[in-house]
This record gives C-alpha cells, sequence and structure tokens, in this order.
C-alpha cells in the first residue's frame, strides 16, 4: 500500500509538470488551429527570465517568500510581450495559409529563438534552488519530497479551474468559445476575432513562459531545454484531443501515473512509455480522448 501510494504522488507530480507545460499549447490550437512549435522556445525564455532574476533577487537579499510572485511574474510577462510581438507582427499575415505551412514558420521561430537564447545567456548551466529549498520538505513512509511539488500541483489546479471559468462562465470565455467553433459567423456578428486571436496567442505564450519559470528551481538552466518540453506537450495535447482543456487534464494524469508505475517497477520502459500511451490512445481513438467536434462543410 505504502508503494502503491509513493507511485501516486511521484504520477501527480510530473501530471501537474505535464499539465503546466502542455496547456499553452492546447489553448492555442483550440482558439486558432496553430500548432505552436516555438511553445519550447517561450518555456525555455522563462527559465533563463526565472533564473536571472533569482539570482539577482536572492543576493539583493529580497524577501524570500515574494521571489515566487517575481519569478513567476516576471516569466509571464515575458512570454505575454514576445508572443504578442510574434502574433502581431509575423503570425497575423500568415491564418490564410495552410495549417502545415504556419506550423514550418512556427519551427523556424523556435530555431531562431534559440539561437537568441545562447547569444543573451551563453551555453552554461544556470542555477536557481533557493525558491526550491526554501518551502521546506514532507515524509511519506520512508520517502522525502519537498513541499516545492505541492507548489507545482497547486499551480495546475490553479490553472486548470481558472481558464475553465473564464471559458464557461465569463463575457470574454463565452465569446471566445464562439470563436473557437465558428470564427467567421463569429466575425460577422461583430466580434473583433483579430484581437482574440491577439490575446489568445500571446496568453499562451505566456503560459508556457511560467510553466519554465514554474520548473526553474528544480533543474538546471540549459540550451536546448525546450526540446523535450515541446515532445512532451505534444504527445499530452495529441492525446488529449487537440484544443481539448479537459483531454490534456485527463492525459497528463494518465501519463503522469503510469510513468510513474515504469519509474519504480519496469524503470527500462521509462523512455517508451508516454508514447506508448499516446499511441494506443490513437489507436482506438485516432482524435484524442476529447477531441473538440468540428463542423462539416457540405
Amino acid at each position: 500500500m505504502s508503494n502503491l501510494l509513493i507511485v501516486l504522488i511521484d504520477g501527480i507530480n510530473y501530471a501537474a509538470w505535464l499539465f503546466i507545460s502542455a496547456v499553452g499549447l492546447t489553448l492555442i490550437y483550440g482558439v486558432m488551429r496553430v500548432l505552436n512549435v516555438a511553445h519550447a522556445s517561450f518555456y525555455a525564455f522563462g527559465c533563463y527570465v526565472a533564473v536571472t532574476l533569482a539570482g539577482f533577487w536572492f543576493s539583493h537579499n529580497y524577501p524570500p517568500y515574494l521571489s515566487f510572485f517575481a519569478l513567476f511574474g516576471a516569466s509571464f510577462v515575458a512570454g505575454f510581450i514576445i508572443g504578442w510581438i510574434l502574433e502581431r507582427f509575423l503570425l497575423r499575415y500568415q491564418y490564410a495559409k495552410d495549417e502545415v505551412v504556419i506550423l514550418l514558420i512556427t519551427y523556424a521561430v523556435f530555431l531562431i529563438l534559440d539561437d537568441v537564447l545562447k547569444l543573451i545567456w551563453g551555453v552554461d548551466p544556470y542555477y536557481a534552488s533557493d525558491p526550491y529549498e526554501l518551502l521546506g520538505n514532507f515524509s511519506v513512509g520512508e520517502m522525502i519530497y519537498p513541499n516545492y511539488y505541492l507548489l507545482m500541483v497547486g499551480a495546475a489546479l490553479i490553472l486548470g479551474l481558472g481558464l475553465t471559468y473564464m471559458l464557461k462562465m465569463t463575457r470574454s470565455g463565452k465569446l471566445l468559445v464562439s470563436v473557437i467553433h465558428d470564427r467567421e459567423i463569429s466575425s460577422a456578428m461583430g466580434i473583433n476575432v483579430g484581437r482574440f486571436f491577439s490575446l489568445t496567442f500571446s496568453f499562451g505564450c505566456a503560459l508556457a513562459a511560467i510553466a519554465g519559470g514554474i520548473t526553474t528551481p528544480t533543474i538546471s538552466v540549459v540550451p536546448g531545454l525546450g526540446v523535450d518540453v515541446i515532445v512532451l506537450s505534444f504527445a499530452v495535447v495529441v492525446t488529449g484531443g487537440l484544443g481539448s482543456l479537459p483531454g490534456t487534464a485527463l492525459a497528463a494524469i494518465i501519463m503522469g501515473v503510469v510513468r510513474s508505475f515504469c519509474v519504480h517497477y519496469v524503470p527500462q520502459l521509462e523512455l517508451f512509455v508516454i508514447f506508448s500511451v499516446m499511441a494506443l490512445v490513437l489507436v482506438f481513438r485516432p482524435r484524442g480522448l476529447f477531441s473538440l467536434a468540428e463542423a462539416r462543410k457540405i
């Protein structure tokens, strides 16, 4: 029983990270039908902004517990601004093109931004463990876990519930849902679709950056760290159903728990298990667990 509890805790921790990392990707695709490969670069930008600010914050002896708001806020703002610039001056003029063309454009942006990161921060690793150590630990049986994991789980819950509330309960959210289902009719009804696209892309990029900011205290920030993130985020989003928020959450939980089980009992399968889950789901549900309904044009 104790071993199963440990597996479950590890699985929930990893699922929270998967959801935080993937939610920006699924939001952008759900609204704009843009598979944003540059999501990885915004995650990396969030990491580098957070690690830089953490070094400055703790070296100047500012209030340590306020560092969480500073790190996450700075990552969010950086991602939002860069995302707005990218949408406003590049992607806005590409929406009429095929989705594959836009995919290639965002891939090119990913390559460019990856080199920009190296130009700004170099290739040396950076660390920001102070926020990670600040919260202490909790124990389950003989296992000791950092309380920072609880913060990540809480962040995933806040993001999921906050986005759900925004989409279902607010006027802006309901207008956004109408844009998701039929952008032409929404535009004809007077909704400023271009503004919603700009805000959605900027917000999705900011979510990717804040995922990097949240993850930074637990990792070494090095060039190329966004590559694994886009691969795993893509697996989660495809498994849950492209553009589906509940699907992303469920896929993250399934993959997190299954991966945790493999790490504890069959570690040699850890590298394959997430993609095996994705393949198994797509065999029976080719559009994912909660794929959005699409209107047929006849």
